[in-house]
């Protein structure tokens, strides 16, 4: 039965273009091929990955953000309060106004500051900027030598030859040890940010996330199986060169260097656009999608490497949306925010927020609402 299901899981049908066999694939003379179980190890090097990033954050990032003048900031202390604590654990963390006067009514308070309270108590469980730094900068690290690396691996190759000619059945291409470790590298590395998922910094495109690293692990496994390792590559290159300036203007940002901040993420803007908006759909979707059917029919393994690359196109436009935003702002306000921050309020901003007669108790004129009273 085993047999049956992993014999029809690898039809050469689904897998491979009529002009190819599993067999043409089969290491022979020397020659070394990809095979899919030179992915197993992907997930290992993942955990790997994540203890390396735990030392990093913790030698690395950590003093180089105490240079930079970043310190853990410690929330201000919220008095203990059994029935605000109890709502916001079991009903919600942002109270309606309805809601706020009620419970000011029950903890014989005023409106305003339980509203405080609330905004203290989510400033607790929010990452302060100092574990932003440290996440952020252990991203530009990794994609920085992800670039180099990919640069360094294909300045010197065919570009797009496999894009067609491996659809066309023309002679196979054998694996070389610098694509079977950029390949490696480049998946352990999603695959551990995708176990850091739901411990990083949550942001509000953080579903988009999800289906981007699904889809690019998806995408990236598929082409390794089915050796269309060049495609890969290309596609994995241009994805990372634009996440540097992202990651360092994000640094700086943290850093309170605004003027860095806003000329990298200017770059950060130009390099997404040329990348994802104008080189990968107009020459590499074009060269998966439109070429080969020049040459061949469209079968499964066609279709599908399509729809996931179609997949990251529309997530591409999606963040695009996002930076045009940031850029628009900036235009009109002069002001450059991280349009995909956390959902919560920045805790200096809120705390700059709020009264002055509430940061150093209640003020004189302020009265709590009785408990069981009506306002009047």
């Amino acid at each position: 039965m085993l047999q049956t299901i992993k014999d029809w899981f690898w039809l050469e049908e689904l897998w491979l273009p009529p002009t190819i066999k599993w067999s043409d694939l089969e290491d022979h003379d020397g020659l070394v091929f990809v095979k899919p179980s030179h992915l197993y190890i992907t997930i290992p090097y993942a955990f790997l990955l994540l203890i390396i990033r735990y030392f990093f954050e913790r030698f690395v990032a950590i003093p180089l953000a105490k240079a930079f003048g970043i310190n853990e900031k410690v929330s201000k202390k919220i008095q203990h309060c059994p029935i605000l604590e109890k709502f916001f654990i079991q009903s919600t963390r942002h109270p309606s106004q309805s809601d706020l006067y009620g419970l000011a009514k029950k903890c014989n308070q005023t409106v305003e500051e339980v509203e405080i309270w609330f905004r203290r108590r989510r400033n607790q469980e929010r990452p302060c900027r100092l574990k932003k730094f440290q996440e952020a900068c252990w991203r530009f690290t990794f994609y920085l030598f992800l670039t180099i690396a990919g640069i360094g691996f294909l300045y010197d190759k065919p570009w797009l030859y496999d894009l067609w000619e491996v659809w066309n059945g023309y002679p196979k291409q054998p694996l070389l040890p610098s694509q079977y470790w950029y390949y490696m590298l480049e998946m352990s590395f999603y695959w551990s940010l995708l176990f850091r998922l739901g411990s990083d910094v949550k942001r509000k495109d953080f579903l988009a996330h999800v289906i981007h690293h699904l889809a690019a692990l998806s995408l990236m496994s598929f082409s390794w199986c089915t050796n269309y390792i060049r495609s890969g590559t290309l596609v994995m290159l241009v994805h990372d060169v634009a996440d540097i300036w992202l990651e360092s203007a994000k640094l700086f940002s943290y850093a309170g260097w605004k003027q860095t901040c806003n000329t990298l993420f200017f770059i950060f803007a130009a390099v997404f656009f040329i990348s994802r908006l104008v080189i990968f759909p107009f020459w590499i979707l074009y060269c998966t999608m439109i070429v080969p059917l020049y040459y061949l029919k469209p079968f499964f393994s066609y279709i599908f490497l399509n729809v996931q690359l179609v997949i990251l196109q529309i997530l591409h436009l999606y963040w695009g949306y996002y930076v045009l935003k940031i850029l628009r702002k900036y235009v009109m306000k002069k002001e450059m925010e991280d349009v995909r921050s956390d959902d919560e309020e920045d805790e200096e901003s809120a705390e700059e927020d709020e009264p002055e007669s509430l940061k150093n108790g209640l003020g004189k004129s302020r009265k709590p609402i009785p408990n069981g009273q009506p306002d009047h």
